[in-house]
């Protein structure tokens, strides 16, 4: 494999694991509600994917403040480079190739001007899939400038901004205030998390009862009906606020049990895991195409597989694509750029950041 390629080698196993589980959920979700949209019925996926979505995200952004205290004292300009100009190379590639899809079908209905507006709004709002990419370097820099604050009170005003009714439309700040709290969390809050992992990886019986009281107490709260006293405010009492916010940082809890509970095994599940989440960025720019492709095959040549099958088997196509399509770029040497930066979009040299802290193995 390419140097260019080559991860971190001393990477945390539990956290790849984590890693791993909330990439499959969040690319299960876009394949089964693209896919029930389709055909216009729901499958036995779309139970899972509701299930999922009190910690799906959550737990993403907690995992990717995880290891920032490693890095946070770093010079600014290699900061700046390592946390900003990397998501913003790969938000604008990304961009520009999901575009290069889309704008011909959105130019021949509905004019080229109408693209070319699309594709330039998504430099103010967040485009589609790639929300995530867009928003993180936002979160690494305002935990930056506030990281000689108490962190007790940036989490209880990040908190704050999580329970507030905002709903502006505008998606980034709408999801910056919604999922801040968890970065932060993931960030002030890393010692606490790695306790919590060894923790359950020494009493895994008691890890494995808290998973099923979990799992019962979310699906509960995510399908059980609200009273009609509370409907004015939610349709699910999952979706109030304050009790997202304790089922995001539950689930968040539950995903990391999981991953201490996988950690060590050998299995093609914990396999599956951990290598998806050694690559989930890799997962998360690239799954648009399979996704799409898949759906469109299957939903037109084998309709009688039903929603269920069908999203399950875009849900797989998804992952697996961008993997493979990572394998053959590292066995070939050509598309590096799609997966890492080239020199001209590296800011800050490497040399510096050996000099530094210890780089993330995140």
């Amino acid at each position: 494999m390419s140097p260019v390629f080559r991860f971190a080698p001393h990477r945390v196993g539990w956290v790849d694991i984590a890693k791993g589980i909330c990439i499959l959920f969040v690319v299960m979700m876009h394949s089964t509600l693209g896919v029930e949209a389709a055909m216009g019925a729901t499958g036995f996926l779309h139970g899972l994917t509701a299930f999922a979505k009190p910690f799906r995200m959550p737990d993403f952004f907690l995992l990717s403040g995880l290891f920032l205290g490693l890095t946070i004292e770093r010079p600014w300009r290699l900061y700046f480079d390592r946390k900003v100009v990397h998501f913003v190379y790969f938000y604008v590639l990304w961009l520009t190739i999901q575009f290069g899809f889309k704008a011909p079908f959105t130019a021949m209905e509905q004019g080229g001007a109408v693209a070319l507006q699309g594709y330039l709004m998504a430099f103010v709002e967040p485009f589609g899939t790639l929300w995530f990419i867009y928003i993180l370097p936002l979160f690494f820099l305002l935990t930056r400038a506030l990281r000689t604050l108490p962190k007790a009170w940036v989490f209880a005003w990040a908190a704050w901004l999580s329970v507030l009714p905002v709903a502006t439309g505008w998606l980034l700040i709408d999801e910056f205030a919604a999922r801040y709290v968890y970065f932060f969390a993931g960030y002030a809050c890393a010692p606490l998390i790695f306790q919590a992992a060894a923790w359950v990886d020494r009493n895994r019986r008691a890890g494995l009862v808290f998973l099923a009281l979990w799992a019962v107490v979310n699906a509960a709260l995510v399908f059980l009906p609200l009273t009609p006293g509370l409907q004015a405010f939610a349709e699910r009492p999952s979706e109030l606020p304050f009790v997202g916010l304790g089922l995001g940082f539950a689930g968040a809890l539950a995903i990391v049990s999981a991953a201490a509970l996988l950690n060590g095994r050998t299995g093609l599940v914990a396999r599956f895991f951990r290598h998806a989440g050694e690559h989930s960025i890799v997962v998360y720019l690239a799954f648009f195409l399979p996704m799409a492709l898949t759906r469109t095959l299957l939903v037109s040549l084998a309709p009688g597989l039903g929603a269920g099958l069908i999203s399950l088997l875009v849900t797989l196509a998804a992952v697996a694509g961008p993997l493979i399509l990572y394998r053959l770029i590292g066995a070939t040497g050509y598309g590096r750029f799609l997966f890492a930066r080239p020199a001209w979009a590296i800011t800050a040299s490497r040399d510096a950041a050996a000099k530094t802290a210890p780089a993330p193995v995140a």
